[in-house]
């Protein structure tokens, strides 16, 4: 029998989280940490964007005292449009990049998206990717293989996948497992618990391990809560 799914939601956070806290800093003394931010701007995603435009001020908030964060937005819609922002370090830059794009009917462009974060990188070293998405119409193998450059490059994925489908969920899994990242699922009903994950994202590029932990205690409620289960990392799946 199936786990009721708040049950579900609760032990799938739990690991995303536990990934997290387990990898090491990867940020130089010295230097900004660098999170790519990446968001399907598709048609079918218009509310998670608005209320992505809403939650990414929490990333920023984590990191004060930490040190500087960049941030890039990275987006992809229509017919092939597929853009990056320019690195900021300021919340109001980022809403007002996000402010300025609508969503678009189109197809999945996770690609583009997984190469872009690989070139970036090359030029200067990236912490972290972030995507949040909902579909998936890409070959899953092209996928793996960026994926695995990504880990060869030290640059974790956190996939997070907004709704239920089966399929969309084992291909975000293997990008997070094969980047060395982590995977979180969510829905309408949890999107409140995208502020914390991001946040503790955030916190882990700017960071690493001590300062993830420290965020936690911080901040209490579920990230709190969720944090004192963790033992040793899950086993990747």
């Amino acid at each position: 029998m199936s786990k009721p799914p708040a049950k579900a939601a609760s032990a799938d956070v739990a690991a995303f989280l536990a990934k997290v806290k387990a990898m090491p800093a990867l940020r130089a003394p010295g230097q900004a940490g660098r999170l790519i931010f990446a968001l399907d701007a598709t048609a079918s995603r218009q509310p998670m964007w608005d209320r992505a435009c809403q939650l990414q001020g929490e990333m920023f908030l984590a990191t004060q005292g930490l040190g500087p964060l960049e941030v890039q937005l990275v987006w992809y819609r229509g017919m092939g449009e597929f853009e990056a922002g320019a690195w900021v370090r300021e919340s109001r830059a980022l809403v007002a990049q996000m402010t300025a794009v609508g969503c678009r009917g189109g197809q999945t462009q996770i690609e583009s998206v997984l190469a872009h974060a690989a070139q970036e990188t090359r030029r200067r070293k990236v912490s972290a990717l972030v995507f949040v998405g909902d579909a998936m119409e890409e070959d899953a193998d092209l996928l793996a293989r960026q994926a695995g450059e990504l880990g060869l490059l030290g640059v974790p994925a956190f996939m997070f996948q907004e709704g239920g489908d089966p399929a969309v969920r084992a291909a975000f899994e293997r990008i997070a497992r094969l980047s060395g990242g982590a995977y979180c699922p969510f829905d309408a009903r949890s999107a409140d618990a995208l502020r914390d994950l991001l946040a503790a994202v955030a916190t882990f590029a700017v960071g690493g391990r001590v300062a993830l932990e420290d965020f936690a205690r911080r901040r209490g409620g579920e990230v709190l809560r969720l944090t004192r289960q963790f033992g040793k990392p899950r086993g990747a799946p």
